[in-house]
């Protein structure tokens, strides 16, 4: 239990942070409100009624997404790596170039195919 125990602090001291901050803004900050304020903030663009039961998204907004997951998997691989990079030695630093070589791959065949433009 000592090991975890500064983990479980530095969750507190996180947890009471967050609290504290919207507790502070909703008490020292201005309480003046009009019909403006209250409306919901869509970018300055009049909101347009949906069609029942949602519309249709686009599908580069899938392909956005799936593009986010692909290179958040390559940082979630290149941490551990970082951390361990010593102990891995050239096997590791030539595994990790052939991911990235092939991570990049797919990121210049996505580039090559138009999905990064949002038209």
């Amino acid at each position: 239990m000592n090991a975890y125990a500064p983990i479980l602090v530095l969750g507190a001291i996180a947890a009471a942070f967050a609290v504290g901050s919207v507790a502070m803004a909703a008490l020292t900050g201005p309480k003046r409100y009009n019909r403006a304020k209250l409306d919901a903030y869509e970018c300055g663009i009049e909101p347009t009624p949906q069609p029942t039961g949602g519309g249709r998204f686009p599908i580069k907004y899938y392909l956005t997404a799936m593009l986010f997951i692909v290179f958040d998997i390559e940082i979630v691989f290149l941490y551990p790596w970082a951390v361990s990079f010593d102990a891995l030695g050239i096997f590791g630093l030539v595994e990790m170039v052939l991911f990235i070589a092939t991570v990049f791959v797919a990121y210049a065949y996505v580039w090559r195919r138009g999905g990064l433009e949002w038209d």
